[in-house]
């Protein structure tokens, strides 16, 4: 038997279906080793920054799988997918399985039985250059994690974090929301004029039109607001005057012919943006949905910054092109990949195969795979051409009368938007008049109105940003936008991201600490000099010396700094509630807050609106955990709760009674036999463990039913409608006795 590796088991189940029975197909599901939590066990900074890996939480079973096949094995191959971390996941499955150091490699774009078997049939070697341009990302990101983080704890606030790529994002955030605040509105007027067309004898329908009025440049509002008030007035009464003696006339009809071209195929970037507008999905939401959609071999791989298609795409969409919608619809395109670093042997996102039209076991990979058909057969096709009509209007009794007008457009060939219908816009039909043709006055207003501020930028408007400005690389985009969500440095609000007051003030210590490594610059020439490790081009070594010598000295260097307690000072009408005394600005995890300026002397508190804040009340009771701290009760972002007053050091929340009651199964835990099995809530959902925790760490996946497996004796837990009850042991056979029947 032959072994091929890949990460994902629906990947693995893809491939088994195009390979004999003489393959075994096998999945490392993702990484199975990472850095240590540790950064002194992580990193041997002094040996030239050499990681020391761990098997990561729960993959010792994969990686004694995959030894044991590979052994029986006549060939390995490793077939992870083909970029920088496909390479890294290969390596470190060649280390962690003990295989040979020329086990090959098989790299394949698209999962389909030709690109599969054609990958096989052209391994090669491990590409050291990739997994050390990854490794040395990684290792990149921890340090500078660890470092950053570290200070903030120290100088802001103990639990914050900083990232080499997600500060800058944060700060390009942060830098709109400062434009946005300094923004001073200017009032102007919008002049609009409600006018009907005069019926001829063979054409009686009149068509009532809305145009609008076209200020000279020099009355412009900004220049001179109440110019532009008087102005508004004298063309209303103006206007209204001529409507009465029936002066308003064509004064002018443009019509002109333009052409709209199709938009390049889908790089990740564009993908990701255009999923976000269209079908309101997150950048990490159309990673995994695309994701999935690769796997089963609907389309290629998703992680690409690459316009190019391949010459059997080509070939493939005109003929679908040719035979659906007729040769004027053909027009072959090479778009040009704006990224210098893309790598041209890969494609963009593409289906795999034309014909198929619809694709996805769901709604989301549905939509998705929909979307990605339709830009890329879209992306061959002829122009869309429009004709754009303007009619313009005056009255013939005021010389200086500004020209009011209104547009309309219709398509008169619809080309690429026959694919692609929402990049259509609604046609405007406008009807056909002539030079000096009078048209009658139905009524006219001046709208008040302001001058906007800058937008806050929406998921997708980041990532547009972040790739103009090169920071990050396509497969980071999505992780970087999670991140400062999941962080809790910036809100999702109906698609806008506004930033909290924590990501405000993490966001103003880097900046006026830390300029240089969230800076534009310092971060497109890391980017920069990572592509150089993956091009063979600079040493893992170099790249990492050459920065971490400076950057730990500036990091000492801040160590000096005072911490930050003071964040400005509180409005001089907003007094201390206890004492009287002035008040300052500081943050909490809620967010900001006015706190008296003799803390710790004295607890006055208010929140940012104003409201007296209750401080901590002592409830005369000691910490059963740390036996040291007090039981406070504080007021938190989902209300009041009792906790230690040595909290950051012990870290323990008291439960209500009322509340414990309610998590409890009154399932007696089987590992300590004192504690009973309780309802909790974790980052992946909710499961069950024993009310001693942390002292026992005994846990399970699902609610346990009180009963005991037959076989191991471990509790038996909740299953589903088929299988209403399974032990918790996932090596006991009983865990799915569904597939110990098959064996």
């Amino acid at each position: 038997m032959k072994l091929l590796i890949v990460e994902s088991p629906s990947k693995a189940k893809t491939i088994e279906k195009y390979l004999g029975k003489e393959w075994n197909v096998r999945a490392s599901i993702g990484h199975i080793r990472d850095l240590p939590k540790s950064n002194k066990k992580a990193i041997d900074i002094e040996a030239g920054f050499i990681p020391t890996y761990e098997i990561s939480k729960g993959k010792e079973k994969v990686i004694s799988e995959l030894r044991s096949l590979s052994k029986k094995a006549s060939e390995v191959i490793l077939a992870t997918d083909p970029d920088r971390e496909g390479e890294a996941i290969a390596w470190h499955v060649r280390e962690a399985c003990g295989l040979n150091k020329n086990t090959k490699r098989a790299v394949f774009h698209e999962i389909t039985k030709e690109a599969v078997i054609e990958a096989i049939n052209h391994t090669r070697d491990i590409d050291m250059n990739l997994k050390e341009a990854q490794e040395a990302r990684r290792v990149l990101d921890r340090l500078v994690g660890y470092d950053l983080s570290g200070i903030i704890w120290k100088k802001v606030r103990y639990g914050l974090s900083a990232g080499r790529v997600q500060s800058p994002a944060l700060r390009i955030i942060m830098e709109r929301e400062r434009d946005i605040r300094a923004f001073l509105p200017v009032k102007y007027f919008n002049i609009v004029s409600e006018l009907e067309t005069i019926g001829r004898v063979k054409e009686s329908k009149k068509y009532k039109l809305i145009f609008d009025c076209e200020l000279e440049p020099g009355l412009n509002p900004e220049s001179n607001p109440e110019q532009a008030k008087n102005l508004a007035m004298n063309i209303i009464k103006s206007a209204k005057l001529a409507g009465e003696k029936e002066g308003w006339f064509i004064k002018d009809v443009k019509e002109t012919t333009v052409k709209s071209s199709p938009r390049a195929p889908f790089t990740t970037s564009t993908l990701q943006q255009t999923a976000s507008s269209r079908l309101g999905f997150a950048p990490k939401k159309t990673m995994s949905v695309a994701q999935k959609l690769y796997e089963k071999g609907f389309i290629t791989y998703m992680r690409t910054d690459s316009t190019t298609l391949s010459a059997a795409a080509l070939n493939e969409i005109e003929n679908h092109i040719i035979k659906k919608y007729g040769k004027e619809y053909l027009e072959r395109r090479i778009f040009k990949t704006k990224s210098k670093n893309a790598q041209e042997a890969h494609e963009a996102i593409r289906p795999t195969h034309i014909s198929t039209f619809f694709a996805g076991i769901n709604s989301d990979e549905q939509r998705l795979y929909s979307l990605i058909w339709n830009r890329t057969v879209s992306s061959q096709m002829s122009d869309a051409k429009l004709l754009r009509t303007k009619i313009i209007t005056n009255i013939k009794t005021e010389k200086d009368f500004p020209d009011f007008s209104v547009n309309g457009s219709v398509i008169l060939f619809d080309g690429w938007l026959r694919v692609d219908p929402d990049g259509k816009s609604e046609d405007v039909n406008l009807p056909k008049v002539n030079i000096s043709d009078a048209i009658k006055f139905i009524s006219i207003n001046a709208v008040e109105k302001e001058t906007l501020p800058p937008s806050r930028y929406s998921e997708a408007g980041l990532i547009k940003e972040l790739e103009k400005r090169d920071i990050g690389r396509p497969s980071t985009y999505a992780s970087i936008i999670s991140t400062i969500e999941d962080r809790g440095y910036v809100d999702k609000i109906n698609k806008t991201l506004f930033p909290t007051d924590t990501g405000e003030v993490v966001s103003d210590f880097l900046e006026n600490n830390f300029a240089k490594y969230i800076s534009d610059d310092f971060t497109k020439e890391m980017e920069d000099e990572l592509d150089q490790v993956a091009e063979g081009k600079l040493t893992y070594k170099k790249l990492l010396a050459d920065f971490y010598t400076p950057f730990l000295k500036d990091v000492k260097d801040k160590d000096k700094i005072e911490k930050q307690n003071n964040l400005g000072e509180a409005p001089e009408n907003l007094l201390c509630p206890v004492c009287g005394a002035r008040m300052i600005i500081k943050l909490s995890k809620s967010g900001k807050f006015y706190s008296c300026s003799r803390y710790p002397d004295c607890n006055g508190a208010r929140k940012i609106d104003g409201e007296i804040m209750e401080g901590p009340k002592d409830t005369g009771k000691i910490c059963p955990k740390c036996e040291k701290g007090k039981l406070i009760e504080r007021e938190g972002r989902f209300g009041k709760f009792v906790a230690c007053s040595n909290y950051p050091k012990c870290k323990y929340i008291q439960q209500s009674e009322e509340e414990k009651q309610k998590r409890l199964t009154g399932v007696k835990c089987n590992k300590c036999d004192t504690g009973e099995m309780e309802e909790r809530r974790g980052r992946f959902g909710i499961f069950y463990s024993c009310s001693n925790y942390p002292e026992c760490k005994n846990a399970i996946k699902a609610k346990p039913t009180g009963n005991y497996c037959k076989i191991c004796h471990e509790l038996m837990m909740e299953g589903t409608k088929t299988i209403p009850e399974r032990c918790s042991s996932k090596t006991c056979l009983n865990h799915r006795p569904d597939k110990a029947e098959k064996k």
